[in-house]
């Protein structure tokens, strides 16, 4: 736990379950020891997790901005993306989309390909090479209190490393037979640039429930609907088979693109269970 002058302690919840995330800021009831008890956590001003039917998972407190990282290897998952732009706007969060190891300059087409429909959709994208130019992120950081998510092995950790030597994360190799990369970051972990300003790196996500969402939030979050919110001939359509729907007309224009329909209907089917 960081104090106010810099330094740190650690420091316990009271009872075995803990609802703390990394961002919080809390009032802390100091022992001789150097450590200390979390007495209370002060109001949030936004709060980023993930949840499933059973389970919710705290990612991070007061946060500005997401920063979802990809790269143009291994492959990334558009829905996972899609998922985690839903639970920014949300909480009403700025967005920025990393595109990282852009050096491998053959395969930056085919992940340009992928992300096109975000850009269109007004979400700003930086390209860039963590091992060669991640200074071209630190702007982007000022004066926010910004989240690193994204899946394993897209360079969220070398990043990390090139902004902030002397966090000294671990990395590992990317598995070339599930295309995917392997857990370091085990739990999140805030370092500050100034007083202004700090990023968060959060473990390497693969899945993101948004089961608490509720349906009318779900629907708002989806940027690319709300022109066409309150246009169906229905007040409670679910945008799937009903007459006259806005939204599945739109789809069918291509003025929403398709695949981002299929994970709002996903996750509509989920907030139907709650």
């Amino acid at each position: 736990m960081a104090l106010a002058d810099g330094t740190t302690l650690l420091a316990f919840p009271r009872g075995k379950k803990s609802e703390v995330a990394c961002g919080d800021r809390v009032v802390l009831n100091r022992s001789g020891d150097g450590q200390a008890v979390i007495d209370s956590i002060a109001p949030r001003t936004s709060l980023l997790y993930r949840s499933d039917e059973y389970r919710k998972k705290l990612i991070a407190a007061n946060v500005t901005q997401i920063v979802f990282v990809v790269a143009v290897e291994p492959g990334f998952s558009a829905e996972l993306l899609t998922r985690c732009l839903v639970a920014a706007e949300e909480q009403e969060l700025r967005v920025l989309i990393v595109l990282n190891k852009c050096d491998l300059a053959e395969r930056v087409p085919t992940a340009l390909a992928t992300l096109a429909p975000f850009v269109r959709l007004g979400y700003p994208l930086l390209q860039l090479s963590a091992l060669a130019c991640a200074e071209a992120l630190r702007p982007h950081l000022a004066g926010q209190l910004s989240v690193l998510v994204g899946q394993s092995g897209m360079g969220k950790s070398t990043l990390i490393n090139a902004l902030i030597p002397e966090a000294k994360v671990a990395t590992r190799e990317i598995s070339a037979a599930l295309d995917s990369g392997k857990h370091t970051t085990t739990h999140a972990t805030l370092y500050r640039f100034d007083a202004a300003s700090a990023l968060i790196d959060s473990p390497g996500l693969q899945e993101f429930g948004l089961h608490h969402l509720p349906v009318g939030s779900i629907e708002h979050a989806f940027v690319d609907f709300r022109p066409f919110l309150g246009d169906c001939r229905f007040r409670d359509c679910r945008h799937e088979r009903e007459p006259d729907c806005a939204i599945r007309a739109a789809v069918e224009r291509g003025d929403i693109d398709a695949r981002r329909y299929e994970v709002f209907r996903s996750l509509r089917a989920q907030a139907g269970q709650t």
